[in-house]
C-alpha cells in the first residue's frame, strides 16, 4: 500500500493527519504543496480541489482512494487501522 499526504507547512490539520498515521505505524510520503507547484497541480488533478490535507491511498489491489481533511474514521477504514 502506498500512502501520500498532500500538505502545507502552515496547516494544523496536516500535522494531525501525519501524526495519526505515524502513531498507527503507517508509512507515508509527505508532499508539501506550498513548496512545489507541480505537486499542487497533481493534488488538484487527483482531488478536484485545493484543500489540504489530502491523503491519497493506493492499495494492494490497485484501487485508489482520496481522503480530504482530518477524516480519521475514513482513513482508519481504508487503511485497516483503529
Amino acid at each position: 500500500m502506498k500512502v501520500s499526504v498532500y500538505s502545507t507547512t502552515t496547516c494544523p490539520y496536516c500535522v494531525m493527519v501525519k501524526r495519526w498515521l505515524g502513531e498507527k505505524g503507517i508509512e507515508f510520503e509527505d508532499i508539501l504543496v506550498d513548496n512545489d507547484p507541480k505537486a499542487a497541480q497533481q493534488m488538484v488533478k487527483l482531488s478536484g480541489q485545493m484543500g489540504v490535507p489530502f491523503t491519497w491511498i493506493e492499495d494492494d489491489k490497485g484501487e485508489t482512494h482520496g481522503v480530504l481533511g482530518y477524516d480519521v474514521p475514513t482513513l482508519g477504514y481504508l487503511l485497516g487501522a483503529k
